[in-house]
């Protein structure tokens, strides 16, 4: 019975040093501090490093602070550049805790903290924004410069479709600018702010038309050049295909009527030369009955006294063929004729 109570004892006394040790030491572990608070009030120095320590029981309470860093995503905000265009900020930032003892005594925990960040580093963007064109919050390289067709035309390249407008700061400037800004105030809570970036640039519903047209009638105009220019340079290929088809009828039509004439220069002079003349000298008289004509398979005339409408033929035929072709037909003499076959 009494080893029964002596166990009984020894836990007993096991249970109240355990109880009595947790409620007089306190451990700390990395990447965290600790505020000892004494009915309230901030008592001592922040414990920065990590392991156990000791305090008062019931009087004294341990509040530990994350000192790691942390998250802060802000919230989208409609805001006006000073192009008086409405886009749609969403930034984020890295922030941790610089002094623990500040920081408690101005905030307490990190919901303040986070609120006062999303104050303070959202009128940083409101201002930054406001003093700058739209152009400054999208570029993050002054030397940029748009990457253009070879093919192009200089005079389509003179649209300013194709340049970007010069930026003073840029993208990654504003964004320290607002880093700066934002640190120095949040300096005062306890905070170290380490980082804030735009995570995401949008238009406002209001003007996402307008810009679109915009874009859309810069793009047209574009596409008006390119339409005006191949334009030309087709009417400039049908004009040269018309005055080459022109050329080759043309000179195809020539040669066709001076083969004809040639073939019609042989046919008369093989039609003249079908003309037999026989003893009839063009200067002799001819003598009544002297002459005698055959037409074959018509008739037969005797007694012809009068030769003149023979040699007119003649004589028309030769200048028929001399103007017609004058290397097919050779010089000739209407002699006097006794005998025509037709």
């Amino acid at each position: 019975m009494q080893s029964l109570i002596r166990s009984a004892a020894v836990v007993i006394v096991i249970i109240v040093g355990v109880i009595l040790f947790s409620m007089f030491t306190y451990s700390v572990s990395e990447g965290e501090n600790a505020i000892i608070t004494q009915f309230g009030k901030p008592v001592g120095k922040p414990i920065t490093t990590a392991g156990l320590h000791f305090k008062l029981p019931i009087i004294q309470t341990v509040n530990r602070i994350d000192v790691r860093i942390q998250e802060w995503d802000g919230q989208a905000v409609n805001m006006p550049t000073r192009d008086k265009l409405y886009i749609i900020v969403d930034s984020f930032g890295r922030w941790r805790i610089s002094d623990p003892l500040l920081w408690f005594t101005r905030l307490r925990d990190e919901r303040s903290a986070l609120s006062r960040i999303e104050d303070i580093t959202g009128s940083e963007n409101r201002n930054a924004v406001a003093k700058n064109d739209l152009i400054e919050m999208v570029r993050t390289d002054k030397s940029r410069k748009p990457v253009l067709d070879a093919t192009l035309k200089p005079e389509l390249i003179k649209s300013n479709a194709f340049f970007l407008p010069p930026i003073t700061n840029g993208r990654t400037g504003l964004e320290r600018e607002v880093l700066e800004n934002s640190a120095v105030k949040l300096k005062e809570f306890g905070i170290d702010l380490i980082d804030v970036r735009f995570k995401r640039i949008n238009y406002s519903p209001g003007v996402t038309d307008q810009i679109n047209s915009r874009m859309i009638s810069e793009r047209k105009q574009i596409a008006d050049r390119f339409r005006s220019e191949g334009e030309g340079e087709a009417a400039k290929i049908i004009g040269n295909k018309e005055r080459e088809l022109q050329e080759v009828t043309s000179g195809a039509y020539k040669t066709v009527q001076k083969i004809r004439g040639e073939a019609d220069a042989i046919g008369l002079w093989r039609y003249r030369s079908g003309l037999r003349v026989r003893g009839v000298n063009e200067s002799s008289e001819l003598d009544e009955g002297g002459c005698e004509v055959q037409c074959h398979g018509c008739c037969n005339f005797h007694g012809c006294k009068d030769h003149a409408p023979w040699r007119a033929i003649l004589s028309g035929v030769d200048s028929l063929i001399q103007h017609i072709a004058p290397s097919a037909a050779e010089p000739m003499n209407p002699a006097s004729f006794i005998h025509l076959h037709l």
